[in-house]
């Protein structure tokens, strides 16, 4: 029996079910954009097909390649974030900038994940982490209704939740993760979980905080997941009281990661030092994997050896915010053409 092909995306009744939500996102574009340039940022735009994608270990880009008016080959990546590049700015003397950005993480597509979205980024110079949440905190209720509704989660804007990472294991696993910091054995035991085979602390890590925590949190009021341990912040800086924790956060709305926020290191000769880990980490788990292996970014570590400014940066999910915005079930819901296999 042959299979009768899916109605593509553009098809005048399926571009109809999707209009209510791509009319609510442009609308929340605008708001976005005036809620920025009325706070003094200014709006950039930096390049998509790079020469270092970025270096998180776990995240695939998409590889292309250009090809010069004299013929040389030049390996490119689609940039899986635009915050090297905005980084680069800020040691420019950008000042306050903010960027609705078109990015790439392969492998990735579900009712809450494209493959290509849109992302929300923005640096506030001389601002800690306190100063960014109360930001976002006020751009959330800046560009949405007081209580949103997406994917069956209520969430009241009126009031916000800030929760460190330790304490959050504390109350949802049942964990003393900082006390157990590097020893899988211990923090399976601390949380009462069985520890699988060639699981290390940080598979547990990232394990306990999906089944868990993530599950519990950013439901009746958005949740700020504060002071993230160390390892787990390569851009962030450590925080002076506690160099155990990172001065990172991540927020929660309706239940959903809606963005991830550091107060950025502007430390070159650490931030080299945290990108050869991740890159002996990256080469163990993808050993041969041309798409996996680009240069050191040089260019990005001597912007920040000239000195980029004291800041804190964060990059929020906009599709995700225009699905909370619209109560849209699915990503694809929100988005102009979505692919087949997300409309």
């Amino acid at each position: 029996m042959s299979r009768v092909p899916p109605t593509p995306a553009w098809h005048p009744d399926r571009l109809a079910a999707r209009l209510p939500f791509l009319r609510r996102r442009a609308r929340l574009t605008a708001a976005t954009r005036a809620f920025f340039t009325g706070r003094g940022y200014l709006e950039v735009e930096t390049p998509y097909a790079v020469p270092a994608p970025g270096e998180e270990v776990h995240l695939h880009p998409f590889a292309t390649r250009r090809r010069h008016p004299d013929g040389r080959d030049e390996r490119l990546w689609l940039h899986t974030s635009p915050e090297f590049a905005m980084k680069r700015l800020l040691a420019g003397g950008a000042g306050p900038i903010f960027q609705l950005a078109r990015v790439w993480r392969n492998g990735e597509a579900s009712a809450t994940h494209a493959p290509e979205f849109t992302m929300l980024e923005w640096y506030a110079p001389a601002a800690g982490m306190d100063a960014l949440i109360a930001e976002t905190t006020a751009l959330l209720r800046a560009v949405l209704p007081p209580v949103v509704t997406c994917r069956g989660v209520t969430t009241d804007l009126s009031q916000i939740e800030c929760l460190t990472v330790a304490e959050a294991f504390r109350r949802h696993a049942g964990a003393d993760l900082l006390g157990t910091a590097g020893d899988a054995a211990a923090l399976a035991a601390s949380a009462g979980a069985r520890l699988r085979a060639g699981e290390d602390w940080e598979d547990l890590f990232f394990r306990l905080l999906l089944e868990r925590v993530e599950p519990r949190i950013g439901h009746d009021h958005p949740t700020f997941l504060t002071h993230w341990p160390a390892a787990q912040a390569a851009l962030a800086r450590r925080d002076p009281a506690d160099p155990r924790v990172a001065e990172r956060f991540e927020l929660f709305v309706c239940g959903m990661e809606l963005a991830n926020a550091f107060v950025e290191l502007t430390d070159a000769g650490e931030q080299r030092a945290r990108f050869a880990e991740d890159r002996r980490r990256r080469a163990a788990l993808y050993p041969g994997d041309p798409v996996m292996d680009w240069p050191l970014d040089e260019d990005f570590l001597a912007a920040l050896a000239h000195g980029m400014p004291d800041c804190a940066g964060i990059a929020l999910g906009f599709d995700r915010l225009a699905m909370i915005a619209a109560g849209a079930d699915r990503i694809g819901q929100v988005l102009w053409l979505p692919p087949a296999d997300l409309a």
